[in-house]
């Protein structure tokens, strides 16, 4: 099978969907023949990489006529490469990853929408997703749902525990040995319910605990222009087109509260293994997600990922969620947006500390023989070749 490949996330640019975007290149183009437009922020903006993109695309047709199958990585890249419904007769597949379907703009809903209907299959990364597509009237034929996969080497990825801690030490004054940490991983968007927990979970829990946040965070002390002038609607869905940091504001006026001041540490980023180390030192990870209008979780990488570091989960049973984390399989699902359930679990947890790592490794063992990049890029492969099957098959 040849294949081509167009996506605009990719590394070295991180996030989850450039992972999932770079495991299945990598690992398909192992086993077919592999054609590939991928945007590298090292080398060009956004803007140029839309503005060569036709061009590009058409002179690798050219020049390969044995492309059997074509895969757009998500929704947008699904919008701009539209013209391939009526340039080729080669399948096109596309991605959906949960906000690039839900994006609440009603132009998006009622013609970019359309648009993404009219290609020969669709794939989602979780049911969650795949019910929002077919609930926007996507051909129940044409749509297949297949879950991201997890880094298996994460499990036994070694790091130096001590110097870790010695240098969250140095930089903020704690010693972990002292605390019962919980961590959490990501951008402060609205969805993620960071500010939710530093509200109303943090508050009811001992003053031993450490909330550690690891992410980003901006770098700008003042609103930029667009966010001074436009209008709240329009700044919202700007905020979700773009992926921005849309909850940082709320969040850094609870970190100065005095009742939780003392229990939460924004670190910033940080480098991979030290992100690592923190996740498997942690007694517990949470990722407290609440619902907000118009955005979507897809899937739940990050959670996986604290599983495999031996570290119980604690998820909102919402969304793509529910994807990755398994109930007392590989995690807890807890009801959202109810703070009572997570202050009981998390006291209950916390109280029994030699649990915790039997629990940790039992959650591991079922993440590990759950999750898999091979077995994601297995199951794609299994949808382009149906994709093709049918495409060639007389009508």
């Amino acid at each position: 099978m040849e294949i081509l490949f167009i996506s605009h996330k990719y590394p070295p640019t991180i996030g989850g969907m450039e992972k999932q975007s770079y495991e299945l290149v990598s690992r398909t183009e192992k086993i077919h023949k592999v054609h590939k437009v991928l945007l590298n922020k090292e080398e060009e903006n956004v803007v140029q990489f839309f503005w060569k993109l036709k061009s590009r695309v058409k002179r690798i047709l050219r020049n390969h006529p044995n492309i059997e199958i074509i895969h757009l990585n998500d929704g947008l890249m699904g919008y701009f490469a539209k013209w391939l419904q009526s340039y080729t007769n080669i399948p096109v597949v596309i991605t959906f990853h949960g906000l690039d379907i839900v994006f609440p703009n009603q132009w998006f809903q009622k013609k970019v929408v359309p648009i993404f209907r009219k290609y020969d299959a669709f794939v989602s990364v979780s049911g969650a997703t795949t019910q929002e597509c077919l609930d926007r009237g996507f051909d129940k034929s044409r749509m297949y749902t297949v879950p991201n996969g997890v880094d298996h080497d994460l499990a036994d990825l070694e790091v130096n525990e001590e110097e870790i801690r010695e240098t969250f030490q140095s930089k903020f004054g704690i010693d972990l040995n002292q605390r019962k940490v919980i961590t959490s991983l990501g951008r402060p968007v609205k969805r993620k319910g960071f500010s939710w927990f530093l509200e109303h979970v943090l508050p009811h829990l001992d003053d031993d605990v450490l909330f550690v946040m690891i992410g980003p965070r901006s770098k700008k002390t003042r609103k930029p222009l667009w966010r001074r002038v436009l209008p709240e609607k329009w700044i919202y869905q700007i905020n979700l087109f773009l992926g921005a940091i849309s909850d940082e504001e709320r969040i850094m006026e609870l970190v100065e509260q005095p009742n939780i001041k003392h229990k939460v540490v924004q670190t910033g980023a940080v480098p991979f293994k030290e992100v690592m180390g923190l996740l498997g030192m942690a007694d517990l990870f949470v990722m407290p997600n609440v619902k907000v209008n118009g955005d979507a979780e897809g899937f739940g990488l990050v959670a996986l990922e604290a599983s495999l570091r031996g570290t119980p989960v604690l998820a909102s049973k919402m969304e793509g969620i529910t994807e990755a984390i398994k109930d007392q399989g590989n995690g807890y699902l807890l009801a959202p947006e109810q703070p009572d359930v997570w202050v009981d679990k998390i006291r209950t947890l916390l109280s029994k500390q030699q649990q915790l790592n039997v629990l940790g490794n039992q959650f591991r063992q079922f993440t590990l023989d759950t999750f898999s990049w091979d077995k994601m890029v297995k199951e794609y492969i299994e949808v382009f070749e149906e994709v093709i099957k049918k495409h060639n098959s007389p009508s």
